[in-house]
């Protein structure tokens, strides 16, 4: 019998919670039943207010601080989490939800593969999901898709690997406060490499857990893990809708990165995020080149959007998670992504 409606909670309703917002209400088979977010100008109004759009036939969904109100018991079928980078922040969070039976897709950076960096905590999220009955899925545009799951899916027309060299150039604008305060945008120069010293911005979250599920995938123990980061100073002032970089400031971050399997460097990754790039002259693009048999190299200009591409990611998978066995997952332990086109019902499995 098909579902009445797959229902979404969203908890945190900056750029990409609004976005997926946005993008569930334009599909069929979807209802939102609640917004969780601290912003004050946000708490107590309509989310179709704050989103500007007429709500139509839905039924209202008022934003609100405490997520208890947000998602009490059996209200909804999934929660986009949409808050944190880290696993150890995002932890309680994800607790709290999977203890109460939902299931749960994370936007954090580090929960594309966990066990990276956290492995104990990686453990006890799987098993609070399993003992609930409940799938937990960290997914994104990066991490989580274009510098490893895609990867991993080109090395299946490979008889063997060697190497893998890949590059994402891409625009910070479409993403929110948090993304702009980890990339250091805004910063002077002086400001940045001090925060870098002393290890109090991050820059872009994901290489570890990128080149571990890289290797894992493939079967390659890695041996070494190793980042370097360099502030993108701008020559013109630059303005995107949540981040401002004066001329002369840091207006994003040339990360790299490298993994290290058998003494030698066998992954090697290269990341510069910047706002508004094409003031700066520079060209988008993701790129991927794995050397082996056959060598496979693949060009995609411009980048793929990282704004939209983050939430169409984490709603598409949706179906997935639902469907899923209970337990901590991540992309490489889920079918292939695939846009929704069609009403969403038609792809939870029957007794779900």
């Amino acid at each position: 019998m098909r579902k009445e409606f797959v229902k979404i909670a969203i908890w945190g309703f900056g750029a990409m919670g609004s976005g997926m917002a946005r993008l569930i209400l334009s599909k069929q088979g979807f209802e939102i039943t609640g917004v969780c977010d601290r912003n004050p100008a946000y708490v107590g109004k309509s989310m179709y207010t704050i989103l500007g759009i007429d709500r139509g036939t839905h039924p209202d969904v008022v934003v609100k601080a405490d997520i208890a109100e947000v998602v009490p018991p059996r209200s909804c079928d999934l929660a986009l989490l949409c808050t944190d980078s880290f696993t150890a922040k995002a932890f309680p969070k994800i607790k709290w939800l999977l203890e109460r039976g939902v299931d749960v897709i994370s936007t954090a950076e580090e929960m594309a593969y966990p066990i990276a960096r956290e492995p104990e905590l990686s453990r006890e999220m799987d098993r609070i999901a399993k003992e609930n009955g409940v799938t937990v899925l960290g997914t994104g545009i990066n991490p989580g898709v274009m510098m490893d799951l895609l990867v991993v899916m080109l090395t299946g027309v490979m008889a063997d690997v060697a190497s893998i060299r890949v590059s994402r150039i891409n625009s910070l604008s479409p993403f929110g406060e948090t993304v702009m305060e980890e990339q250091g945008v805004g910063l002077t120069v002086a400001s940045f490499e001090e925060k870098h010293r002393n290890g109090t911005i991050a820059g872009h979250v994901g290489f570890r857990e990128s080149s571990r599920m890289m290797a894992d995938a493939l079967g390659w123990k890695l041996e070494r893990f190793e980042q370097q980061m360099a502030p993108i100073v701008t020559k013109t002032d630059r303005k995107s809708s949540y981040g401002f970089a004066a001329a002369g400031d840091v207006a994003g971050v040339d990360m790299t990165a490298q993994g290290y399997v058998d003494g030698r460097c066998a992954i090697d990754m290269r990341h510069p995020q910047q706002i508004e790039p094409k003031l700066g002259n520079v060209e988008t693009g993701d790129y991927i080149d794995i050397h082996g048999h056959p060598n496979v190299a693949m060009a995609i200009t411009p980048e793929i959007d990282g704004g939209i591409g983050t939430i169409a990611i984490c709603v598409n998978m949706i179906p997935h998670v639902i469907n899923a066995r209970p337990g901590l997952k991540t992309m490489l332990d889920l079918p292939v992504p695939r846009a929704i086109m069609g009403d969403v019902r038609v792809r939870i499995e029957a007794g779900e």
